[in-house]
C-alpha cells in the first residue's frame, strides 16, 4: 500500500501534528509499483563497470518479486554468472530531512553485500561523492554479526572515516527494524530502536554537510567487490534480501 498522509494526534481535545508520511510501502501487490520505484540494470558498463567497487553482479528486474506482502531481492549464481537486483526511488521519491524506516531479513553467506543507503538526487549535476551518500545499513557475509553505518562526502569517502561497525549477536536472525534520521543537525542510526551511529560534525561545512538537499532512497544486494569480497562462497546461492516495508516521515 502506497500512502501520503498527515497524521494528527488529538488527545484530550488537544491536536498536534505529528508526522508526516512522505512515503510507505508494504509491497502488498503483485509486482513492484513502478511510479516510487526504478530498477538498475547491468552491471554499470561502459560509465562505471562493476558499479565503481569491483562488484560481480549483474541486476535484473526478473530478480525482484513480491510475495505474501514482502519484497524479495534474490541474488543467484547461475552458469558462472552473479544476478541480483538493485531498485531506487531516483527522481520519484526523495526529501530533505525526515526519518527512514526499513524493515528487512538479510542475506548471508561469504560474498553478499546488502544495502540500505540514499544518494544526493543531484548526484547527475555534481557527481559523485559531492552529492553526499548516507548508507543506513551494510552488511558483508564476511563478517557475520556485523552492521556498518556510514556517511560519504568530499570530506571523507570510499573507505570512510565517518563509519561505525556494530557488532549485533543476531543479526542474521529474522526480521530487524532499521532506521535513520536525518535533521539539520544531526544524522543517527538505529537497529530495532537502539542508537548505532550518530554523525554529527561541531563545523559543519560542505564538505563534510552536504546533507541539505534532497536524498532518494536505495536498497540492493551486491556480490564481491571492494568491501563484499574477494571471496565469494557459491555454494550459498541463492540468497534472498527480504523487505517487510519502508516508511518515510518527516515532522
Amino acid at each position: 500500500m502506497i500512502k501520503q498522509l498527515t497524521y494528527s494526534l488529538c488527545l484530550f481535545f488537544t491536536c498536534a501534528v505529528s508526522a508526516q508520511i512522505v512515503f510507505e510501502d508494504h509491497f502488498d501487490g503483485d509486482t513492484l509499483n513502478t511510479t516510487y520505484w526504478n530498477f538498475d540494470l547491468g552491471n554499470g558498463c561502459p560509465e562505471l563497470c562493476g558499479w565503481g567497487n569491483n562488484e560481480l553482479q549483474y541486476y535484473s528486474a526478473e530478480n525482484v518479486f513480491l510475495k505474501n506482502g514482502y519484497l524479495h531481492i534474490k541474488t543467484q549464481h547461475v552458469n558462472g554468472k552473479y544476478t541480483s537486483a538493485k531498485i531506487t526511488t531516483k527522481q520519484k521519491v526523495f526529501f530533505t530531512y525526515g526519518t527512514v524506516e526499513v524493515r528487512a531479513k538479510l542475506p548471508v553467506g561469504q560474498g553478499v553485500w546488502p544495502a540500505i543507503w540514499l544518494l544526493g538526487e543531484n548526484i547527475d549535476t555534481v557527481g559523485w561523492p559531492h552529492c553526499g551518500e548516507i548508507d543506513m545499513m551494510e552488511y558483508v557475509g564476511k563478517e557475520p554479526q556485523t552492521l556498518y553505518t556510514s556517511l560519504h562526502n568530499t570530506a571523507s569517502f570510499g573507505n570512510t572515516i565517518n563509519s561505525k561497525k556494530t557488532h549485533i549477536p543476531d543479526l542474521e536472525e529474522g526480521f530487524h527494524t532499521y532506521t535513520m534520521q536525518w535533521t539539520k543537525d544531526a544524522i543517527t542510526f538505529k537497529i530495532d530502536n537502539t542508537l548505532v551511529y550518530t554523525y554529527a560534525p561541531a563545523q559543519k561545512t560542505k564538505a563534510n554537510w552536504p546533507y541539505i538537499s534532497p536524498f532518494y532512497l536505495i536498497i540492493n544486494t551486491a556480490v564481491g567487490g571492494n568491501f563484499g569480497g574477494p571471496k565469494v562462497d557459491n555454494t550459498i546461492f541463492p540468497q534472498e534480501f527480504i523487505i517487510d516495508y519502508v516508511k518515510i516521515t518527516k515532522t
